[in-house]
C-alpha cells in the first residue's frame, strides 16, 4: 500500500536520496575533521616545541628558559626537555593533570628517540607508562645537537573538540532531513494534486461524462497534461458522438435491408443480425430441431469455410420449403480473418415468379372448368329430358345452383383479394371484449369437432379486457384457420387456440395436431388457389377454393399485423397471428 500512492514514491524517494547523500556527507565530514584536529594539536605542539627550541639557543639562563617554557605551553599539556642527558618536565594542569614521563621512556621508543639521535621532527600516538591515558607526542631536535624538546597533551582534549564538531554536523544533517521531509511531502503534495485531478476526470470520460474538465493552474509540465487531457475529453467526446451516429445510421440500414444480413466472429459467436436474418435463423432451428440458444450450424460450416478459403462463399439452403441463398465475405483485421459478414436472400419468389403466373392462370382454369362442365352436362340432360321425373330434374338444378353459387363465391372471393392487394381495404376498427369474441368463434366448431372426437381448446392468457380491431375481419380469419384446422387433423386429434400478448403485440396461435403442410408447398400457402390436394378432387362436400389464406394475409396485413406458419409433415401445423394492440386504422 505504501507503493501505491504516488505521493508516498515521490516523497521516499527524495528522502531516501537526500539521506544517503546526507548520511555520505556526514560521515566525510566527520572523517575530515577528525585528522584536522589531530593535525591541528600536532601542528601546535610542534609549534610550542619550536619556540622552546629557540629559546634555548638564544638564552643560555636556563630558569628563564623554563619559566618562559610553562608560560607558552597549552595549559592540557606538558614540556619536556631533554638536553645533555638532563630531563626537565613542566608543571602538570592543576584541573587534569598529566603524568610525568623519564628519560629512558623517550630514549627506548623507536619514533621519539629519532628526535635526539637523528635529528628529525617526530610525532606518535600512545600510552604513557603505567598508565591508560593517550597522548599525542611531538619532539624536535635542538640545533646543536645536544638533545630535543618533547611536548605531550592528552588525546581526550582533541576528541572533546572532535565530538563538538560531531555534534554540530549531526544536527545540521538532522536539521536538513526534517526540511527535507517536510519540503518533500509539500512537493510531491502540490504535484500529485493535480494529477488527482486528472484521474478524477479521466474515470469520469471513462463513464461517458465528457465534460468533465481539470483546470489548468500552472503552465510547466502538469498544465500541458491537463490541457492536452481536456482536449483529448472534446474530441472523444466528439469521435464518440460521431461514431455512435455512423452506428445508427448503419443499424437503420441494416434493419430497412430486405435482404438478411449477419456478422459473425472467429468464436462462433453472431455479433449483428437484422429482423430478415433473425427470421432465417428461427427457421432454421425450429427445422433443425436447435435451441434458441445456439448458433446455428449453418454459420459454424460457413465461418470455417471463409477461414480455411480467405475468400467469398455462397451456400445454398431450403428452409420449410423457402430456398435461400448465403453470401459470405471475410472480415480483416490487419491481415488476419476477424469474422464474416453474410447476406441472407429469399430467392424463392424470384426463382418461382413464373411458374407462379402460370399457376394463377392454370388454376383459375381449373376451379371454373369443373362447375361449368357441371352446368353444361346437367343443364343438357334438362334439355334433353334425360330426367323423367319431377324429383330428378329438382336434384338436377339444385347441382346447377349449386354450383353457380360456388362460382359466385370464387368470382367475389377474388375480386375481394385483388381489392385487398391493391389497397382498397374497407375495415371498421372497434374496441373488443376478447375473451367472448373468442369464445363465439371456438363454439361454433366445437360440434363439428365434437362429430370427429377432435379435442378443440381456448388457452386465453391476456390480461386486458378489450382490444382494438376489426371483428368481423378477425372473425372470417380465425374461421377460416381452424376450419382447416379440424379439416386436416385425423380423428381424435387436437386443436388449440392459443391467445396472449407480446410486448405491444396481440398473438393469436391456432395449433393442430393434423398432417402438416408438405416442406415444398410451405412458401405458396398464402398464394391463390393453393390447396394442399393436389389433384383438386372434389373428395368432400368442405373442399374449398385456395383463397381462404390469401384473404386472411390480406386482413392480417389491412390490421398493420403478420401472420406466419410453422408446420412438419405428419406432426401438425401452427399458424400465429401478430396484431398491434391498438391500430387506428378505420
Amino acid at each position: 500500500m505504501l507503493w501505491g500512492s504516488v505521493v508516498n514514491k515521490l516523497w521516499l524517494t527524495i528522502l531516501v536520496l537526500v539521506s544517503v547523500v546526507l548520511g555520505l556527507l556526514t560521515f566525510l565530514l566527520l572523517e575530515f575533521f577528525g585528522n584536522f584536529h589531530i593535525e591541528e594539536a600536532e601542528e601546535s605542539l610542534m609549534q610550542t616545541a619550536a619556540k622552546v627550541s629557540i629559546l634555548l639557543e638564544e638564552i643560555e639562563d636556563r630558569s628563564t628558559v623554563y619559566d618562559t617554557a610553562e608560560r607558552v605551553q597549552d595549559p592540557n599539556s606538558r614540556i619536556a626537555i631533554l638536553q645533555n642527558d638532563e630531563l626537565w618536565i613542566s608543571d602538570p594542569d592543576k584541573a587534569e593533570p598529566l603524568p610525568d614521563v623519564d628519560q629512558e621512556w623517550l630514549l627506548n621508543d623507536a619514533v621519539l628517540n629519532k628526535a635526539v639521535t637523528e635529528g628529525e621532527d617526530v610525532s606518535k600516538q600512545l600510552i604513557l607508562p603505567n598508565t591508560d591515558r593517550s597522548v599525542i607526542v611531538v619532539g624536535t631536535p635542538l640545533q646543536d645537537g645536544s638533545g630535543a624538546v618533547y611536548v605531550y597533551q592528552s588525546l581526550s582534549v582533541v576528541k572533546e573538540t572532535g565530538n563538538q564538531t560531531t555534534q554540530i554536523i549531526l544536527l545540521g544533517a538532522g536539521i536538513a532531513f526534517v526540511l527535507t521531509t517536510v519540503f518533500a511531502f509539500f512537493l510531491s503534495s502540490r504535484i500529485t494534486k493535480p494529477l488527482i485531478k486528472m484521474q478524477d476526470a479521466a474515470l469520469n470520460v471513462a463513464r461517458g461524462e465528457f465534460g468533465t474538465t481539470v483546470p489548468v493552474v500552472t503552465h510547466d509540465e502538469i498544465g500541458m497534461l491537463a490541457t492536452a487531457l481536456n482536449k483529448m475529453g472534446k474530441q472523444l467526446e466528439f469521435n464518440i458522438n460521431a461514431l455512435s451516429q455512423e452506428k445508427e445510421h448503419l443499424a437503420r440500414v441494416v434493419n430497412a435491408m430486405v435482404d438478411g444480413v449477419v456478422m459473425i466472429n472467429r468464436q462462433g459467436e453472431l455479433t449483428v443480425t437484422n429482423p430478415p436474418a433473425e427470421e432465417f435463423i428461427h427457421d432454421w432451428q425450429f427445422e433443425n430441431g436447435e435451441t434458441f440458444h445456439e448458433v446455428p450450424g449453418v454459420w459454424l460450416e460457413i465461418m470455417e469455410s471463409v477461414v480455411s478459403t480467405a475468400s467469398e462463399v455462397t451456400r445454398e439452403v431450403t428452409i420449410q420449403g423457402r430456398e435461400w441463398v448465403i453470401i459470405a465475405t471475410p472480415l480483416y483485421d490487419d491481415a488476419a480473418i476477424r469474422g464474416a459478414v453474410a447476406v441472407v436472400r429469399d430467392m424463392t419468389q424470384e426463382r418461382r415468379l413464373n411458374k407462379l403466373r402460370e399457376d394463377f392462370i392454370t388454376n383459375i382454369t381449373h376451379e371454373l372448368r369443373t362447375p361449368i362442365s357441371l352446368l353444361q352436362g346437367y343443364s343438357e340432360a334438362i334439355i334433353d329430358d334425360i330426367a323423367d321425373t319431377v324429383e330428378a330434374k329438382n336434384e338436377l338444378a339444385q347441382i346447377i345452383h349449386d354450383e353457380s353459387l360456388r362460382i359466385g363465391r370464387l368470382v367475389n372471393q377474388s375480386l375481394d383479394l385483388a381489392r385487398m392487394e391493391a389497397g382498397d381495404t374497407n375495415l371498421v376498427m372497434e374496441e373488443v371484449e376478447i375473451n367472448p369474441f373468442l369464445e363465439r368463434i371456438v363454439r361454433k366448431f366445437q360440434g363439428l369437432a365434437d362429430e370427429r372426437e377432435i379435442k378443440l381448446g381456448l388457452v386465453n392468457a391476456v390480461d386486458k379486457r378489450t382490444y382494438q380491431f376489426a371483428p368481423d375481419a378477425i372473425e372470417q380469419v380465425l374461421t377460416n384457420l381452424i376450419d382447416n384446422a379440424i379439416t386436416h387433423t385425423e380423428n381424435a386429434g387436437a386443436v388449440q387456440v392459443l391467445v396472449s400478448v407480446d410486448k405491444d403485440q396481440l398473438v393469436m396461435i391456432v395449433k393442430d395436431s393434423g398432417s402438416g403442410i408438405p416442406e415444398e408447398d410451405l412458401p405458396f400457402v398464402f398464394e391463390r388457389f393453393y390447396k394442399a390436394d393436389k389433384s383438386r378432387t372434389r373428395k368432400t362436400a368442405r373442399t374449398g377454393n385456395g383463397l381462404g389464406l390469401a384473404i386472411a394475409k390480406n386482413i392480417i396485413q389491412a390490421h398493420g399485423g403478420t401472420i406466419k406458419v410453422t408446420s412438419k409433415l405428419h406432426e401438425g401445423t401452427t399458424f400465429t397471428i401478430r396484431l398491434p394492440r391498438d391500430t387506428n386504422l378505420t
